[in-house]
């Protein structure tokens, strides 16, 4: 039986955000491009918010502070997705919507 090993060994290395993906370049040389459908902070992020991330972890992982967002680049390479629920993100959705219409007035 053959089991399939994931080294977390690869570390993040660049981030680049295009309108639909999210795109990381690893230390190892490897670019893993996923759907940014799969992290609804980062859709729902403006241009400013998404350019403001910070490697973690020694590029373990991204961090992205204002929107409160984390992706570990084994999740990444392991082809998984946001687990945030959606009761998570629509409370979150809510707070920021509020704290919108608050620098509006």
């Amino acid at each position: 039986m053959t089991t399939l090993e994931v080294g977390t060994r690869a570390r993040a290395r660049g981030v680049h955000l295009t309108d639909d993906e999210l795109i990381v370049e690893l230390d190892d040389g490897r670019t893993i491009h996923v759907p940014l459908a799969w992290f609804p902070r980062l859709q729902y992020g403006t241009p400013e918010e998404r350019a403001k991330w910070q490697l973690i972890g020694d590029g373990e992982g991204i961090h992205w502070p204002d929107l409160d967002e984390d992706i570990e680049v084994e999740h990444l390479l392991l082809g998984i997705p946001s687990q945030e629920s959606r009761e998570s993100f629509r409370r979150w959705l809510e707070t920021r919507r509020r704290g919108r219409n608050k620098g509006e007035s």
